[in-house]
This record gives structure tokens, sequence and C-alpha cells, in this order.
């Protein structure tokens, strides 16, 4: 299976050749950091073969010291982009990254012990269409 993808500028495109093992949603301290977000949504794959179509003279990595914990973006506009380590040979995925679809659902929430403490009953949020206009929204 052949997956494509881009960052949010459209300078980096890559492909992924090959199957996902499992799909995690990460809920620790880096990955929340990293991302802004109550989690990180990243594919793993310890066989697949990350391709870099264009751009990979925009790619940066940041290995956090003393962790595991690397992030690959577009130096352009930052976004997100998959990492191939060459020790362990697995590639990491995020997954808003892909412009194709993915059948795989989440494996796992995963480090669920250091998760935000505003991460609880999420799905009971409303939720909008697109962004709400403000007459639509009580913010009282």
């Amino acid at each position: 299976m052949n997956h494509k993808g881009s960052c949010l500028c459209g300078e980096v495109h890559f492909e992924v050749e090959g199957e996902f093992e499992s799909f995690f949603l990460c809920h620790c301290n880096h990955c929340r950091k990293d991302t802004g977000s109550a989690h990180a949504a990243n594919l793993f794959s310890s066989s697949a073969k990350l391709q870099w179509l264009n751009g990979e003279e925009y790619i940066r990595v940041f290995r956090l010291p003393s962790t595991r914990h690397v992030k690959s973006f577009c130096s352009q506009c930052g976004s997100a982009l998959p990492y191939a380590d060459k020790e362990t040979r697995l590639v990491a995925v995020p997954a808003g990254s892909l412009n194709s679809p993915i059948t795989l659902k989440p494996t796992g929430h995963i480090f669920m012990g250091s998760k935000a403490d505003w991460d609880k009953d999420l799905s009971k949020a409303p939720k909008f269409g697109s962004f709400p206009q403000e007459d639509n929204v009580d913010i009282s």
C-alpha cells in the first residue's frame, strides 16, 4: 500500500510504501508540547519505506535531549512530517500529514497518566462544522 502526504504549505511531499502496524494517540508531555494539542496521532511501521518526493531541503529534525522524542517538520510552515529512524528502522508518520485515506483505526491511547487535565469528556463538547460564529457560542 502507498500513502502520500505533504506539509501545510505544500513545499514537502512524501510517499510511504508499505503497511502501518500501529496507530497511537500519545498523551505524553512531550507530544502535547510538540503538537500544542491533547495528543499526537502517529502511525508506525517497521517495514514501510519513506521516500521524499520533493522539498527534502526544508525538512528539519529536532531530537529532545535525554529522551526518545523526535520531531521532523517543514522549516517553511512548521508542519509535522514523517521520521525514519535509521537505527530501529521504525517509520513514524503523523496521521494528519497524510493526504491519502488510512483504514487503520487507532490502536490505542498511550501515556494516559500524563494527559492534560482538560482532556476529559471531550466527546461531550459542542461540535461545529466550521469555525463557530460568535453569536452561536455561549461564552458566559
